[in-house]
């Protein structure tokens, strides 16, 4: 138009959404893709052994399923339609490129190998992020239908049933009473490391807790079910959403850039307040600290 300063032109922008928004946007997307898993789920079953639909990634242990591709492709499409311009970042090789700073980062199933053995700890996780920093967030797991979420500056929640509580981390103060939770990678190197970093902790802590959901670990923290996560070489999918919904839960939270791939190995960790600063004392001891490659 003629008459018009480039001020005038920015302004006519659609304002950025808030957090909140944001967060609203994301508990959608998960619970909507939640129920598109859990129907594919019992449709694959019917036919015989889900294991069937499945291959592997990384390495033979490391599966990925017809219904992982799937709910990325509903995600793309989902998030395409509601916020055109902005990238996505998807575990099942989703990458487009954000012409407004927000990218929004997904795992359509963070637990597939419990997915597959019918154990009912699998989630669908979704976090937005502005420049790297992530704004928003909600996790679900799909099973039971405990849907997690945060926005910056806004606390952290729990909804289940119709019932919404927040969320916030325990009170413990000493690291012996301490409830960790971690996971493992796929890679046998990578893993006999792991075990070495198991062997110092165990004998330091409550117990260990590996349940195979580095997105539920995260909530679980969140809400007081364990007192500390750790974890080397998850991707920024595996804890976009998770980390941020632990550090407005009041947990102490450490991750890798989200630039940076998983197959380096290096370590995530977050823990409630009174223990933090031990814990992460006791993962340099442990060895944990140092990247350990794929």
């Amino acid at each position: 138009m003629v008459g018009m300063t480039y001020r005038d032109a920015r302004d006519t922008r659609e304002p950025d959404p808030s957090p909140a928004d944001l967060r609203s946007i994301c508990v959608d997307l998960v619970t909507e893709t939640a129920s598109l898993v859990a129907s594919r789920r019992r449709e694959l079953s019917a036919r015989g052994d889900i294991r069937d639909y499945s291959m592997s990634k990384s390495s033979a242990v490391d599966p990925v399923t017809v219904v992982d591709t799937l709910a990325e492709e509903h995600l793309y499409e989902r998030i395409s339609e509601l916020r055109p311009a902005d990238g996505i970042i998807g575990e099942e090789g989703s990458d487009k490129e954000s012409a407004t700073g927000l990218s929004w980062i997904v795992d359509p199933i963070d637990g597939t190998v419990n997915f597959l053995y019918g154990i009912p700890h699998y989630a669908v996780s979704v976090g937005v992020a502005r420049d790297g920093e992530v704004l928003a967030g909600a996790v679900i797991n799909v099973v039971t239908a405990e849907t997690y979420s945060a926005a910056r500056g806004e606390g952290a929640a729990k909804s289940v049933a119709g019932e919404e509580h927040r969320l916030g981390a325990t009170g413990v103060e000493s690291l012996d009473m301490a409830l960790v939770a971690t996971g493992f990678g796929y890679g046998a190197q990578r893993r006999r490391r792991q075990g070495e970093i198991v062997a110092t902790l165990l004998p330091r802590v409550r117990d260990l807790r590996r349940l195979g959901s580095a997105a539920l670990d995260l909530c679980h923290l969140a809400e007081g079910r364990v007192d500390a996560y750790y974890e080397n070489g998850i991707h920024c999918w595996d804890f976009a959403a998770g980390a941020i919904i632990a550090r407005e839960a009041g947990a102490v939270v450490e991750v890798p850039p989200l630039s940076v791939s998983g197959t380096e190995g290096r370590l995530s960790l977050a823990a409630a307040p009174g223990i933090a600063d031990a814990f992460a004392g006791l993962l340099r001891d442990a060895g944990a600290t140092r990247p350990l490659g794929p």
